[in-house]
Parts: structure tokens; C-alpha cells; sequence
């Protein structure tokens, strides 16, 4: 399931309802503090809800705060939003038949000092279902009827308990509380049809385990160490598990070790980061201390001295958690993330590297995988144009997506660019770019 739409309304520091356009590569831009990061962190709380679990502003690498740093404040006597409003549009082929759109929709009121769910909606043509958990009620219908399931107070044998984890506990009991399904201005019962499809309509929503997880990377990435100590594989935003997993690959999966070698290393040598990378064993067993090296080849050939990933600089360092993630979800991967949310990904890159990054880009998105990427890099989004106009992968110009964020008075106008197949940036406000033109004129003394 891709989303391809996603929306957001009262919500940090967008006011009115702002639409975007999402494909299977999309680039965040704009000047800084225009809510990249609250659209990325929205993306992955949808994302989580519409897997069943309760979404966390607080998680990282999204620290959003409480309530009242989420909703959206006007100023003055608009003060803040009661409540703010996210949703997305995606699409699932269902076998031979054609793909349809799934409509998740929520709204978010404080409960304590944190955002609550307050009410969600699946939606499709055939059928919907909506939830308000303050009420008690369960309402759901198709072909213009409605029914409602009322499940406070029900007796022990058909009660349905709430999830400090998951969401719509009531969603996956649907099956039981219909039964009961009070229907609303007419006196049909659910037809077999319906039930079908809300059956269908909440389970594909269960938990599909790693092919369903979203990677979320954090702007700056852990700092390298000169010598690591085994460890368990704990992911982290920053990338800190990275160096364990890796020794964990060369020790214990020596043909997932020789592929994802290849792959570092065709990218290092590309990018001009690295011609070889290697984990150094300090001992005879897998419990012992390890380091992770890389060396450069020079031009005629002749190998250079290992080097220590501590004493390279820090760009290959900051590059190789990401590098890492995208490896292992190229096709036939050990352990493939569905969709990435990357912030930054060119920190600390010179620009021959942040370039190689966007063709990378291209071909983890042709592959099938979702990318949303936020990024201050021209030279990786003129990439991404060229390997599309150039058709160096699979990639159509509509698979690609440039949200730009503008700053008004008090909030943030999402615009969605598109590009043609000869790479141009079509639907560009008057703003887009507006700082570097200025640059160039003064530059030219125009």
C-alpha cells in the first residue's frame, strides 16, 4: 500500500488545510522552520495508526512536545486550535482486481497535556468506518446507510478493552460488535456485501511486520567510535546500531555480508567516500571488540592504508547508517523497510557525494520503496532531475514530487512542484528559489 496523498489542517504551523502530493520519491524543500519535520513526523504517525498503533509526538526522531506545541496557534484572539486535523490517501491492488483508494482520516484533541485521538475514519467507495472513542460509538455503512455499534456498558462476554499500545481495538472486534449494529433512519440489516468489505477494510490495516516499517532518520547521525563492543541490534534514529549490525552481518551471514559489502562499497567509490570497508575483528570470537575500516585506492590503483572510521572526517560516518538501511531494503534485502523518512541526508557531504545520493534515491524508489527526503541540497535534487530526464532507472517524472514550504505571516502554504521529462520544475510559485536569483543578480550586478 503506497500513500500518495496527505493532508493536514490546524496542525503545527499550517492553519488552513494543506494538500499534498506524495509518490514513490518525494523532496521536502524550503527555508528553514517551515514544518518539514512536523509534515515527516505526521507522515509516520499515520503510517502507525493505520498499522494499529497509537501514534507518539514525543518519539524520536520527531520531538514535538505537548499539545499545545502541536496545535497550531494563531495569535492573538484566534488562539490555538481545539483540535487538528491529519489525513492520507493510499492505494492497494487487491489481486487481479483494480487498485482502490484508502481514505485514513483523524482528528487530535489534548486528553492530559498530550494529542489524543479523538476520531478516525476509513474510508473507501464501497464502504466506511468511523470511531469516537469519547462516546463510546462505532459507526459504520455503505451505499448510503448507516449503523451504529454503541460498546460502553456491554456485558463481559462481548466487551471490548482498550490498548495502552494499539488503536482501534473496537475496529478488530468489528466482526463481533456488528451483530448488535443499531441502523440509522432505515431498518435494513448489514448486508453480506458490506460486511465483507469493512471486514477487508480493517484487516488491511493489521500489522504486516517488517515489509510495513518505516524507516526515520535523524539530521545528524551517531559519531563514530574507534573500537566497539558487541552489542544487541536496538534500532535508533541516529544510527548508533548501525556498527552492530554490521559486525552481526560479517560474522554471523557471510553471503548477506560479501552482497551488502559490494553495494557500500560501489557507492563509496562513486561517491568518492570509500574504495573498501571491512570489520576489523580485535580477537578470535564474535563477543570480542571490533572497528569498522575503510581505505582509498589511489588513481593509478595501488591500495592505500585501513583507516579507521573515527579518523576518515565525519561525512562517511554520517553517510553509512542510511547507506546501511538502503542496502538492506534493495530488492531481495534481508530485512526491507517499505518507506524512509530522511532529514538531511547530505550533512556533511561534499557535493560529488550528495549528488551520488540522489541517483541512489532514484533507484531504492524505482525498486518499489517509498521515499520522503528532506533536503537544502541542490545539487542531490539536480540529480534526481537528470536520472529521471535521462531514464538511468525505472522512474517516471510523475514518480517524482517536490514539496515546497512557504512561510506567510503565520503559517506555511504547502505547494506540490512537479517535473516534466526533460527535468524542469513545472507549477513553481513566484517565491520558489526567489533568494538565489537575488544572489545571482547581485553576483552579476544586474
Amino acid at each position: 500500500m503506497t500513500v500518495h496523498e496527505l493532508w493536514v489542517e490546524n496542525y503545527r504551523c499550517f492553519r488552513e488545510r494543506q494538500t499534498a502530493r506524495l509518490a514513490p520519491l518525494t523532496l521536502l524543500v524550503g527555508e528553514n522552520s517551515t514544518g518539514k519535520t512536523s509534515f515527516l513526523a505526521m507522515v509516520r504517525a499515520l503510517h502507525d495508526i493505520d498499522q494499529g498503533r497509537r501514534p507518539d509526538f514525543k518519539k524520536a526522531p520527531y520531538d514535538l512536545g505537548s499539545f499545545d506545541e502541536v496545535a497550531h496557534f494563531r495569535g492573538g484572539r484566534g488562539g490555538r486550535a481545539p483540535s487538528f486535523r491529519a489525513g492520507h490517501v493510499a492505494k492497494e491492488r487487491r489481486g487481479r482486481r483494480a487498485s482502490q483508494d484508502y481514505r485514513l482520516e483523524t482528528t487530535f484533541a489534548p486528553r492530559g497535556s498530550a494529542p489524543a485521538l479523538e476520531e478516525l475514519s476509513l474510508i473507501t467507495d464501497r464502504a466506511w468506518l468511523t470511531e469516537r472513542p469519547a462516546s463510546g460509538r462505532l459507526d459504520f455503512g455503505g451505499n448510503g446507510k448507516a449503523w451504529r455499534c454503541d460498546y460502553r456498558g456491554r456485558s463481559s462476554g462481548n466487551e471490548v478493552r482498550d490498548s495502552d499500545e494499539y488503536v482501534w481495538p473496537r475496529f478488530y472486534s468489528f466482526m463481533r460488535l456488528q451483530g448488535d449494529a443499531v441502523p440509522q433512519g432505515h431498518n435494513d440489516l448489514v448486508p453480506d456485501k458490506l460486511t465483507k468489505e469493512l471486514q477487508h477494510l480493517v484487516m488491511a490495516r493489521l500489522p504486516i511486520g517488517e515489509d510495513a516499517r518505516v524507516y526515520a532518520s535523524a539530521p545528524v547521525r551517531s559519531r563514530p567510535r574507534r573500537t566497539y563492543d558487541p552489542a544487541p541490534v536496538n534500532e535508533d534514529a541516529e544510527g548508533s546500531y548501525v556498527p552492530m549490525l554490521l559486525a552481526d552481518v560479517f560474522f554471523r551471514r557471510t553471503k548477506n555480508w560479501e552482497s551488502l559489502k559490494r553495494a557500500l562499497e560501489s557507492f563509496g567509490q562513486q561517491a568518492g567516500l570509500f574504495d573498501e570497508i571491512r570489520v576489523r575483528a580485535l580477537g578470535k570470537r564474535e563477543t570480542e571488540p571490533f572497528q569498522l575500516q575503510v581505505r582509498k585506492h589511489a588513481a593509478s590503483g595501488t591500495k592505500g592504508p585501513f583507516r579507521n572510521l573515527i579518523d576518515v572526517g565525519y561525512g562517511v560516518s554520517q553517510a553509512l547508517p542510511l547507506l546501511t538501511e538502503i542496502f538492506r531494503a534493495m530488492p531481495n534485502g534481508p530485512s526491507p523497510a517499505r518507506t524512509f523518512l530522511l532529514q538531511q541526508p547530505e550533512v556533511h557531504l561534499h557535493p560529488s557525494a550528495q549528488a551520488a545520493l540522489g541517483s541512489l534515491f532514484c533507484e531504492l524508489a524505482a525498486s518499489g520503496r517509498q521515499l520522503l527526503v528532506e533536503t537544502h541540497s541542490d545539487h542531490l535534487m539536480d540529480r534526481i532531475r537528470m536520472d529521471v530526464r535521462d531514464e538511468k532507472t525505472k522512474l517516471k517524472p510523475e514518480d517524482v514530487s517536490i514539496l515546497y514550504f512557504e512561510r506567510g505571516n503565520l503559517d506555511v502554504r504547502i505547494h506540490s512542484l512537479r517535473i516534466d521529462g526533460e527535468g524542469n520544475i513545472l507549477g513553481a510559485p513566484p517565491g520558489y528559489r526567489q533568494f538565489f536569483m537575488e544572489e545571482t543578480n547581485r553576483y552579476l550586478k544586474l
